[in-house]
């Protein structure tokens, strides 16, 4: 199953909301994820430039987006920032298939063998 990371950001009034009544959000998360067939990692607050993330697996991109909808209709979300996450083995048979994808793109004005004087273009 393809797992995602997703950093995540509230709103003003969630923050509001959250100080007035706290409450567990990775439950509240997990549900989601969970009743759209997927599992749920991690879930962890943090500093900076988002107020968490979650890291869980769904059963593919549709399923990923009906869940990041559904939460993100709540309102209480100001930003998502979402990303597909790969394992070694996957990463690298990425790495395999694009020697074979390589050879076959040709780049707007240039020749099917671009890649040859990639170097000398910085």
């Amino acid at each position: 199953m393809p797992k995602y990371l997703t950093f995540f950001t509230y709103t003003k009034a969630a923050w509001h909301e959250m100080v007035e009544r706290p409450e567990d959000r990775e439950a509240a998360t997990r549900r989601v994820v969970e009743s759209n067939g997927g599992t749920l990692d991690c879930f962890y607050w943090m500093f900076g430039d988002h107020d968490g993330l979650a890291i869980y697996d769904a059963p593919d991109a549709v399923v990923a987006a009906t869940v990041l909808a559904g939460i993100r209709a709540s309102g209480r979300i100001e930003r998502m920032t979402t990303r597909v996450l790969l394992t070694g083995v996957e990463a690298q048979r990425v790495l395999d298939m694009a020697k074979f994808a390589s050879t076959d793109y040709a780049p707007p004005g240039g020749s099917r063998a671009w890649y040859s004087d990639f170097e000398s273009h910085g």
